[in-house]
């Protein structure tokens, strides 16, 4: 028999109506097991409203009381009993939010810090609204940065901050911590075009030739190079990812931790190589964040490159030199785990800038009065 969900009301004092809703039969709470005869809303009406703006009042209630009726009703013939658990609402969101951020990295312990600041340390599930999160944009586009009081965010880091909350929105979403997807109902910040560092042939070679204090860096830099991973996931990368593909050489079988895609990617010898004697656990063992700082860019400098190379630098390279040697877009869309071949065309633009500074490098004395 399927439930019927009846608005109704009861007397309160202060001449209201508390608003609820009947179920007939009850419904059993998944979690406690107990049985369920009514909902209390939190929405009250006048008894007897005296004038047009109190009547305008108890009818803007009706109309919420009715909207949640509705819902509730979707979610009795889905079978769908989560909004029974009222304690949910009241669990701490921020602790969730920090314990994801000790999995993910600094990026996301950052934008903890700043959500932490920014509700004053206190914030339950029952808080995520769509209100609140377009504040914390605001919050964003406003904030100081962490190190230094003095200075604003940067444009692309509160878009990256922002996009890195509504991560965390997903995933509480995903585990139905939060009965809303609120994501749907907000803007991203928009990112500013930078300039795209990348190594050419030569630079590339210099790395390879020259002496790195960390070699495990220097495998990983170049791994980089050869494949285009990103760092999270060449710190990630598990010697069980590789394999024997099916017709000649090896590929790796792997989940991108930032677009969550499953890819399998061909593997060079030379990749191969870098990646030392087979083993079990990591492939790059002790390679870690921490390596970014000095050593990397000691190694950098004594090979002579003048540029501002970051890790993230080498999938760049990854991705100019492929297009260079004439890798057609999608197939270079799929090496990189783009979801859009319009991310991955973002590298033909700085080929079609190569192109020009090359073509610009050729300079003759010519004297146009006497060209002929």
């Amino acid at each position: 028999m399927s439930t019927k969900i009846t608005l109704r009301k009861v007397a309160i004092s202060n001449g209201r109506y508390s608003l609820y809703l009947d179920f007939y039969p009850a419904i059993r709470n998944p979690k406690t097991m107990k049985m369920v005869y009514k909902e209390t809303l939190g929405i009250y009406i006048l008894q007897t409203p005296q004038n047009d703006i109190e009547k305008e009042y108890n009818k803007e209630m009706y109309a919420k009381a009715e909207a949640i009726r509705a819902i509730r009703i979707q979610a009795c013939i889905n079978e769908e009993f989560g909004f029974l658990d009222k304690s949910q609402q009241k669990e701490d969101f921020l602790r969730f939010f920090f314990d994801l951020s000790m999995k993910k990295g600094e990026k996301w312990s950052i934008v903890y810090t700043h959500f932490k600041k920014f509700v004053a340390g206190h914030c339950s599930f029952g808080d995520v609204t769509i209100d609140l999160c377009r504040r914390f944009r605001t919050y964003l586009l406003n904030a100081e940065q962490l190190k230094n009081k003095e200075k604003k965010l940067k444009k692309n880091s509160q878009a990256g901050y922002y996009s890195t909350f509504m991560a965390c929105l997903k995933v509480a979403y995903r585990e139905r911590l939060i009965k809303e997807n609120v994501n749907d109902f907000l803007e991203k910040i928009p990112c500013e075009e930078t300039k795209r560092e990348f190594l050419t042939f030569e630079e590339l070679n210099k790395l390879v030739d020259t002496p790195c204090d960390i070699p495990v860096l220097k495998r990983a830099s170049l791994f980089a190079c050869l494949t285009g991973l990103r760092f999270s996931d060449i710190l990630q990368l598990q010697w069980n990812h590789i394999e024997k593909a099916t017709v000649d050489g090896y590929w790796m079988r792997i989940r991108t931790e930032k677009t969550e895609t499953e890819a399998t990617l061909p593997l060079s010898p030379e990749a191969l190589k870098l990646c030392g004697v087979p083993d079990e656990g990591l492939v790059f063992k002790g390679f870690c964040k921490s390596m970014l700082g000095g050593s990397f860019k000691k190694w950098i400098k004594d090979a002579g490159i003048n540029k501002h190379i970051t890790f993230h630098c080498f999938r760049h390279t990854f991705a100019t030199l492929q297009l260079a040697l004439g890798t057609d877009i999608y197939t270079l869309k799929e090496m990189l785990t783009h979801k859009f071949v319009s991310t991955t065309e973002i590298y033909t633009h700085i080929i079609n800038q190569k192109k020009v500074e090359s073509a610009n490098k050729i300079n003759i004395k010519i004297d146009t009065e006497n060209i002929d």
